[in-house]
């Protein structure tokens, strides 16, 4: 009798634990940011079965997130929160990339083709960007030199320029280059990622990333593990079901219909890679620009590895 009773003791005991950890794994109360933009293409499909945990805000300003620390986790270029946790300036610690890199040449041009850079104007968008960086990279990597190098704020800035310029050549991004097709079928584009692969190796650039809060990761850390397998399988679903993610993206006005979402998801580079798994990866791409990155890539305390 008391080595059954022992034996059902133990079970509760076992019983328990297993309730406090699935407690310990809801995750339904995060709170989330992310940009207004491709990157949160990895979220959709969490972020509109709940909408309340997710702030969307405009791409410029997702870094202030970081200062105010009352996210979860957030969504944010991996260069950015790399360099303020090297600062000392934010406490997230990176937990996987989830955008390799959505950025275009394009133009108008007839037969345009990436030979066309050379000797001629390009415009590209945001001066003093990792993103600006890696442009100029590839394109002296596969000897391409264009005559002089334009800058505008932002891939809606060189859509603009696109349309309206039938000589200019620019980069843009998706789903802005998308829009632009659309708009205008002489419109011809080719992808960063193909020069960098050409340069590097390496399937796309690791462009922007999903940070994890210090004070998160210490009270919370099944349910960190928890989110971060629901974002995969949400990152996942931008190859194996386009449609939940287009569908998802426009309810949440992250992109402005089904007929653009579909055309521009496979051109975004969506791929969920945890942090260790993209280091070098990482450092890749922080060797191409180190002060983009606050001088130094980044240290190892900076990786969440999944325990």
């Amino acid at each position: 009798m008391k080595r059954i009773l022992s034996l059902v003791l133990s079970f509760m005991m076992l019983l328990g634990i297993g309730v406090l950890a699935s407690a310990d794994a809801d995750v339904s109360d995060f709170k989330i940011s992310a940009p207004s933009g491709a990157p949160a293409l990895a979220l959709a499909v969490l972020a509109v079965e709940n909408p309340e945990n997710y702030t969307f805000v405009a791409a410029d300003t997702i870094t202030a997130e970081f200062a105010n620390a009352t996210a979860d986790f957030i969504i944010a270029p991996l260069n950015a929160g790399a360099k303020l946790y090297q600062m000392g300036k934010s406490t997230y610690k990176l937990g996987a990339v989830v955008s390799w890199g959505n950025l275009y040449f394009a133009s108008q041009r007839e037969n345009f083709t990436l030979e066309d850079i050379n000797g001629a104007e390009l415009t590209l968008f945001g001066e003093n960007t990792i993103n600006s960086s890696v442009a100029l990279y590839a394109l002296e990597q596969n000897g391409l030199k264009p005559a002089s190098v334009n800058y505008l704020a932002g891939a809606a800035n060189t859509q603009s320029l696109l349309l309206s310029d039938e000589n200019a050549i620019v980069l843009t991004a998706e789903p802005a280059l998308t829009a632009a097709q659309m708009k205008n079928d002489k419109i011809t584009a080719y992808a960063l990622n193909d020069l960098y692969r050409e340069a590097t190796g390496n399937d796309g650039f690791t462009q922007a990333a999903l940070f994890i809060r210090q004070e998160t990761l210490e009270t919370r850390p099944e349910g960190v593990n928890a989110y971060l397998e629901l974002v995969k399988e949400s990152a996942d679903k931008c190859t194996t079901d386009p449609n939940a993610v287009a569908e998802a993206a426009v309810a949440l006005e992250i992109l402005p219909n089904v007929k653009v979402a579909l055309h521009a998801l496979p051109n975004c580079a969506i791929r969920y890679c945890s942090a260790l798994d993209a280091k070098d990866q990482i450092e890749t791409t922080a060797n191409i620009d180190l002060t983009q990155f606050g001088g130094a890539v980044p240290a190892d305390d900076f990786y969440y590895e999944a325990k």
